[in-house]
């Protein structure tokens, strides 16, 4: 059995249950409004005959029974109304005489308050009142007060749903609902049973389609997608599995570009930690070769080249380490109130020993009560240095690498500046990019492509974002923006 056709059938066996709940419901409620339709039917069609009793004759003499003339009376009128049960009740509604079939009676008294409200609403109001007979029991009644010079000396109180009748109305209406009730609940439930099947049918009528839809894409068919997504009963169903496809696409297209990425990233940095690790092989080769034929100054001069090699791997290494955490977001900054003058200042000191090395001139121009910012003083600082480093790099001798601090609105801007050879502008937006480095006279210088997307993923972080200008043969400038403190 396929799977829509197995949830058809759950859903029609759930209906089908409902239906006999409510059906059972039905017949209660119907058996108790019938039964109080009836009662109300009854008290308003004799609820005057109390009244009928009293002006026919005097029930009460001094407030005691006129046996003789009022039974008559009453027997008179249980003949013609055999389901009344007749009571004589005084001020106190105490029972004082009576007229019943058995003449078994419980109760010495019954409850005056819903005869008072029965004598007020002028027999208008559905009412019941204490079955002396059946003690706990309530049943429908008529009454008049009984006046002897104008004053209430008793009451005519009248049941008039007997036990007999109660008994002959309980077994008929009994059968009535096993008949008629069993008859009518069968074809309700039938006929809701059959529309309802129908309706779950066009209801459902595309979710085998939805189901096929989703073994196709299950079994590795990505483009799979419900068609008349916008139509149909099961739209958000429909919808909601198409964005998801979309979202998982998306997603594996996102990891197979970061494996591309992971290989070409693999492929780059083998071929730069295998440069270094040549050359130092190479030369500590030569010196173990021909360590008794290579002069002094020889060997100086291949040892220090195999230590420069053995420093650029190291930092080749490390930066491979930080952009992995970063990348994994495995570093969090840890932010503070600080002077980005006092930190520029810093690398400004830094730099002038290496600047004076490559013949470099190195300017700073900071003006005065910049305010501070709030930010992680380390990775900032290892931003700026990145930035120096890079223009440092590309700066021939004789140019100029520049710091520059500057009062943006509401934040502080950093800007490195160089004399260099520029960027070409269709390049610009690739050198932040891991292993991406500008085609021009920058490509001579080896590196291993990492400084820029380090910075990139630092201010990331500190959700702010890095900015280049540059032109061929005019230099480049490097920026970005902290938000400074407010001071409240």
């Amino acid at each position: 059995m396929k799977a829509g056709t197995k949830l058809y059938w759950k859903i029609s066996m759930t209906l089908l249950g409902l239906l006999i709940i409510l059906g059972v419901g039905y017949i209660l409620i119907t058996s108790y409004t019938s039964n109080r339709y009836f009662q109300e039917v009854n008290q308003r069609l004799y609820g005057d005959i109390a009244s009928h009793l009293v002006k026919e004759t005097k029930p009460l003499i001094n407030g005691v029974p006129d046996t003789a003339a009022t039974h008559d009376i009453m027997h008179s009128m249980m003949v013609i109304n055999p389901s009344a049960e007749v009571y004589l009740l005084n001020p106190e509604g105490e029972i004082i005489d009576f007229v019943v079939p058995g003449k078994t009676v419980q109760l010495e008294s019954v409850d005056l308050t819903p005869i008072h409200q029965f004598i007020k609403d002028e027999g208008e109001c559905y009412a019941l009142g204490d079955d002396p007979r059946n003690k706990g029991e309530k049943k429908v009644f008529s009454v008049a007060p009984i006046y002897e010079n104008e004053e209430i000396t008793g009451y005519a109180y009248i049941i008039l749903a007997s036990e007999k009748q109660t008994e002959i109305a309980s077994s008929l209406f009994s059968s009535f609902i096993l008949k008629n009730g069993t008859f009518l609940f069968f074809i309700t439930l039938i006929g809701a049973l059959i529309i309802g099947l129908f309706a779950l049918k066009y209801i459902t009528k595309n979710l085998q389609d939805i189901i096929d839809t989703f073994k196709r894409f299950k079994e590795g068919d990505y483009n799979a997608r419900i068609n008349g997504a916008s139509q149909g009963d099961l739209e958000i169903l429909a919808e909601t599995f198409n964005d998801m496809a979309d979202t998982i696409s998306q997603n594996i297209d996102e990891l197979q570009s970061v494996e591309r990425l992971r290989r070409e990233l693999v492929a780059n940095v083998s071929h730069d930690l295998r440069t270094p690790l040549a050359i130092m092989q190479g030369y500590i080769e030569t010196l173990m070769m021909k360590q008794e034929n290579i002069s002094k100054e020889d060997q100086e001069k291949y040892l220090g080249i195999v230590f420069n090699s053995s420093k650029k791997l190291s930092t080749l290494v490390s930066q491979l380490f930080e952009y992995s955490k970063l990348e994994a977001n495995e570093i969090k900054p840890e932010k503070e109130a600080f002077h980005l003058s006092d930190l520029a200042q810093d690398v400004f000191a830094k730099y002038q020993i290496l600047a004076k090395e490559k013949e470099l001139k190195i300017e700073v121009d900071i003006p005065d009560e910049l305010p501070m910012v709030f930010a992680d003083l380390g990775l900032v600082e290892r931003v700026i240095q990145n930035l120096m480093d890079n223009a440092m790099k590309f700066t021939p001798q004789g140019g100029t690498v520049g710091i520059v601090l500057k009062k943006q609105d509401d934040s502080v801007e950093v800007r490195i500046v160089d004399s260099g050879p520029g960027i070409p502008q269709e390049e610009q937006a690739y050198i932040f990019e891991r292993y991406q480095k500008a085609a021009n006279g920058r490509q001579k210088n080896k590196g291993a492509g990492l400084g820029l997307a380090i910075v990139k993923k630092i201010l990331e972080i500190h959700n702010t974002n890095i900015q280049v200008s540059s032109h061929l043969n005019q230099g480049a400038e490097f920026w970005f923006r902290l938000p400074a403190m407010t001071v409240t």
